[in-house]
């Protein structure tokens, strides 16, 4: 019963702390008199979304697009390999070092790779996303099977299941929380990686927004930049956690995140 009064006290906390962030960065650059070059004010910066909104508005939508379509690229990769390195030790063994050798490499340098293969636009920011972010899909979905009971497969297998059977009634379910733990960070990291390669190899997008503003010493523009990344990444981990809620509710524990 007090479940709601506290989740209410939570996102009153939450919301009061943000907006106090923002007064105090608004009083501290008008008392110290900090330049707009250096540090422009929050207002300063939502007025230049508003009027520049008609301008960018392009520039979200093609970042939208780009992150989302990586981010799908590797959830549906990442389960895929997650669950093949998850239910075997041989794939185990053989993929598990391939993946951390490839995901030690920094991004940025794979995205002229990516421009080569397949010239500068979408598809080197669809792609660099999609590498940046499939790569904590494909362990929590690998971890979560391998968490599951070996005496509840054995009395899975006594009584005549399958591999597969196992697979799709325990494996995957149990596999479920360490799944959405991963998409809430991969989604933020997919921005990361559209933003990349827009800076690098692109004519469209925030990314190439921001680095044409700061080129032309635009500070409010390049803030204005960020702050729109923030609240689409807010937005689709918020998203996210709503899914994760309905999906696997049983496995939460009076904790909402």
């Amino acid at each position: 019963m007090n479940a709601n009064p506290s989740r209410l006290r939570l996102n009153l906390l939450s919301t009061g702390a943000l907006i106090g962030f923002f007064v105090f960065w608004e009083l501290a650059c008008v008392i110290f008199h900090v330049s707009p070059l250096i540090l422009p004010r929050p207002s300063q910066i939502l007025v230049v979304m508003i009027e520049r909104m008609p301008m960018l508005w392009p520039h979200v939508l093609q970042t939208l697009m780009t992150t989302l379509a990586g981010f799908a690229l590797a959830v549906v990769a990442g389960v895929g390999v997650g669950v093949a390195i998850g239910s075997s030790r041989l794939a185990y063994s053989i993929a598990y070092p391939l993946l951390v050798g490839f995901s030690s490499i920094p991004k940025v340098a794979v995205v002229p790779i990516f421009v080569i293969w397949f010239g500068a636009g979408t598809v080197p920011a669809i792609l660099t996303a999609m590498t940046i972010s499939v790569f904590p899909v494909i362990v929590n979905v690998a971890t979560g099977l391998a968490a599951t009971e070996p005496e509840l497969a054995d009395v899975l297998r006594v009584l005549g299941a399958t591999r597969l059977d196992m697979l799709c009634n325990v494996g995957l379910p149990r596999a479920l929380p360490y799944l959405f733990a991963s998409l809430k960070i991969s989604i933020t990291l997919a921005f990361v990686g559209s933003v990349l390669s827009e800076t690098v190899a692109s004519n469209k997008g925030i990314g190439d927004v921001m680095m044409i503003a700061s080129g032309n010493f635009d500070v409010p523009l390049v803030f204005a930049g960020l702050f729109i990344l923030s609240i689409l990444g807010a937005a689709l981990y918020a998203i996210a956690s709503l899914i994760e809620r309905r999906v696997t509710g049983w496995t939460q524990r009076g904790i909402d995140l």
